[in-house]
């Protein structure tokens, strides 16, 4: 099997030396993923904001790996503040609502201190049964 690497287009990639995410058979691994906009590498300053774009940042990754969403197997959120988790949960729990993967929640600062969220996933492509 042939590993693949995914970039989305981040500086932070090439400066320090990730891929936004790895394919290696039918494994996904993405690395944490925050809600920046990297067309302006901006970060919006709400957290609802910063989730949405953090879930579409991770969408458009699963989705040219050929995974979605529901394809998530694990995650980990990574927040500074603790308060602000339970904050996260509607969204999240529309976006993981066929997945239902496994989670685990880290309090931690992250690079910027704009940053609220930081997601990082684990997903599995389906492979038809033979």
């Amino acid at each position: 099997m042939t590993r693949r690497h995914i970039s989305s287009g981040s500086r932070f990639e090439d400066e320090i030396g990730y891929s936004r995410a790895v394919v290696d058979g039918p494994d996904i691994f993405l690395s944490g993923t925050t809600g920046t906009d990297y067309r302006t590498m901006t970060v919006p300053e709400s957290l609802e904001e910063q989730l949405a774009l953090c879930l579409e940042n991770i969408e458009r990754a699963l989705g040219e790996a050929g995974a979605g969403l529901d394809d998530v197997i694990r995650v980990l959120y990574i927040l500074p503040d603790r308060e602000d988790f339970p904050k996260c949960w509607p969204a999240l729990r529309k976006a993981f609502a066929v997945a239902k993967p496994t989670s685990t929640m880290i309090v931690a600062g992250l690079m910027d201190p704009a940053m609220k969220i930081e997601i990082e996933v684990t997903a599995r492509r389906r492979v038809a049964d033979p």
